[in-house]
């Protein structure tokens, strides 16, 4: 990896792994108590507004991160103006979205999940600061991101602890994931702030700059609420058929794989990034070099997640979760070989960003939207969380594998690799 990376691409990598890992750490400790506490149908009520306001994600964030980021490294005087105009764009879209929810809430029957929608929905509203992210990605500044989200995690952890010990409801750990959002963007505030980096009162949005950023970033906005909808059509299916219990397993299966290691993967990748997008510009030797060596560590790391579940999914389930969640062993003996095919994915979608190819990534998400759609319809009603499970896993192996080789070109640049 060193030998194609420079030495500052792997600090940055080395940051944000340790981050993911201190998270699996924590998570793998606080998280089954917080599910054992809430049960299976308060945590598949949770999960289930999570995943609803997460179809409404690609408009709080209008697909800018990787826009912004390549943008910063390849005019890095003008990251000011890119930043200020990137978070007014995402202050109106947030404004937007919100009482556009407020309006509809207030038009229909009161809904029992109303409140935890309004709680989870008004924290986006503090996620505006996470376009400092962008800045610190694009210089490879990821000690400040990592020491901004331990600390949060910290605070967190121990007050989701305090909640399991205190029986609190629902609502308590909904407004913890308000406040971790709060915390992580205050203090990239002050450390920005510190090192005179930002200036608000030079902050203008411009208008020419505003259209320029979203007219590149409008095909990941397009691809984004595919990847949301393909994410939640699995727990649409599950709570309209089999309700709340079958969420709450369902979910417990996807923190075990994406949360607790799909973010391991998802952090180098990110991290990579800038380098990928310095390489493209400069020289594509060198940067055909960095793809293949990321798909080599991706893969690796894919085979990894999916032997370890594989091999101690059972045990991690009864050690660490109460008996009601014994259902979700199957399932995640099926649905831990997922990243494999996820990790592929979002390395072909940087190699897209670079190219300015961003129009496959919709028509693969399309192709994956509807291959998930009908796998769901024909087999949640039967194998309930199994079918579910396997309906994800074939679309990720259809959208991210699939896909590649039906397109020409894809596949050429794809087979030039090995």
């Amino acid at each position: 990896m060193t030998s194609v990376f420079s030495k500052k691409d792997f600090v940055a990598t080395k940051w944000f792994t340790l981050e993911k890992i201190i998270q699996l750490v924590t998570g793998v400790y606080i998280v089954p108590k917080i599910f054992s506490a809430l049960g299976t149908v308060d945590i598949g009520k949770l999960k289930f507004v999570e995943s609803v306001l997460g179809m409404l994600t690609p408009l709080f964030f209008l697909g800018l991160s990787a826009i912004c980021i390549r943008e910063i490294v390849f005019n890095p005087k003008r990251y000011q103006l890119i930043l200020a105009t990137a978070f007014y764009l995402r202050l109106i879209s947030w404004m937007a979205v919100f009482i556009g929810i407020i309006l509809y809430f207030s038009l229909t029957e009161n809904s029992p999940l109303k409140g935890l929608y309004l709680i989870i929905a008004f924290g986006y509203l503090f996620k505006l600061t996470d376009v400092f992210e962008y800045y610190l990605l694009a210089k490879k500044w990821t000690k400040i991101i990592f020491i901004s989200k331990i600390a949060s995690l910290s605070v967190i952890v121990a007050l989701q602890y305090y909640g399991v010990k205190n029986q609190f409801d629902v609502y308590y750990f909904a407004k913890l994931i308000v406040l971790d959002f709060f915390i992580q963007g205050l203090i990239y505030t002050i450390i920005l702030k510190h090192k005179k980096l930002l200036f608000f009162k030079q902050w203008k949005f411009s208008w020419t700059l505003g259209k320029s950023l979203l007219k590149m970033s409008f095909p990941l906005i397009i691809s984004n609420s595919l990847i949301m909808f393909y994410i939640t059509i699995d727990e649409l299916f599950l709570n309209y058929f089999h309700g709340d219990h079958a969420n709450g397993i369902f979910a417990t299966v996807q923190f075990l794989v994406f949360v607790l290691s799909w973010n391991i993967g998802f952090s180098i990748i990110n991290a990579l990034y800038p380098s990928l997008a310095e390489s493209f510009k400069e020289e594509a030797i060198h940067y055909q070099n960095k793809i293949k060596v990321l798909f080599k560590i991706m893969l690796t790391f894919g085979v990894c997640i999916g032997g370890f579940y594989t091999l101690f999914g059972d045990y991690i389930l009864d050690a660490f979760f109460i008996e009601a969640y014994a259902e979700a062993k199957t399932p995640l003996l099926i649905f831990c070989w997922a990243p494999l095919f996820v990790f592929i994915g979002m390395i072909y979608e940087k190699h897209l960003i670079n190219t300015n190819d961003l129009q496959k990534n919709v028509y693969r998400f399309i192709l994956g939207c509807v291959s998930n759609v009908i796998l769901c319809y024909l087999l949640i009603p039967i194998w309930h969380v199994n079918g579910a499970a396997i309906a994800v896993l074939t679309s990720h192996f259809i959208t991210n594998i699939v896909y590649v080789f039906l397109d020409t070109k894809s596949r050429k640049e794809v087979v030039s690799l090995f």
